[in-house]
């Protein structure tokens, strides 16, 4: 009779360890797939919500664009903001370089070059995608990539490419990662 008992004892303890790690795996996986979805392209609304009105660049102030503004949270919930600006205000030397701006919470990188957190300029030009400190001083260029098939090019959005996004201007894109 005791050693039934026994017998029995240990196979509920046996029972509740494969419960125990059936457990703690589907923690693990829920924690994993939680993570992978807070990566997302943020909505218009959240746009709207987030990014300034204006954007200081080169001892100016300029308007963004709104309706060209676009922006991603990481799966660890920082943000990434790009969008177009009104250069009108700029001399022709800085107008046709700058574009837009970029303001970054995480590190991110382009095609491999990396770039920290902080507020920037970017444009793209001549098959080259570049970026600006405030001052307007480059601080890296990368070869902008065109995507013939891209259906409805519009000025500015962000899509999700795999692990990465790529950020288009148009037809022209470069890849993006954020940390």
């Amino acid at each position: 009779m005791i050693r039934k008992l026994l017998v029995v004892h240990k196979l509920q303890m046996i029972g509740n360890l494969m419960c125990n790690r059936k457990t703690t795996w589907l923690v693990v996986l829920m924690a994993l797939v939680q993570m992978q979805a807070g990566a997302q392209i943020l909505t218009t609304d959240q746009v709207k919500k987030l990014a300034p009105d204006a954007f200081f660049f080169a001892g100016q102030s300029a308007a963004t664009q709104l309706r060209n503004t676009s922006g991603l949270k990481n799966s660890a919930g920082k943000l990434v903001l790009v969008g177009f600006v009104d250069t009108s205000g700029y001399s022709t030397a800085i107008a046709q370089k700058y574009q837009g701006f970029l303001i970054t919470e995480t590190k991110i990188s382009f095609d491999g070059t990396s770039l920290d957190p902080g507020e920037y300029g970017f444009g793209f030009k001549d098959g080259k995608f570049t970026v600006m400190n405030v001052a307007a001083s480059d601080l890296f260029s990368v070869d902008s990539h065109n995507d013939d098939q891209l259906k409805r090019p519009v000025p500015l959005k962000i899509e999700k490419d795999g692990d990465a996004y790529r950020l288009y201007a148009g037809r022209k894109y470069v890849t993006v990662k954020a940390d």
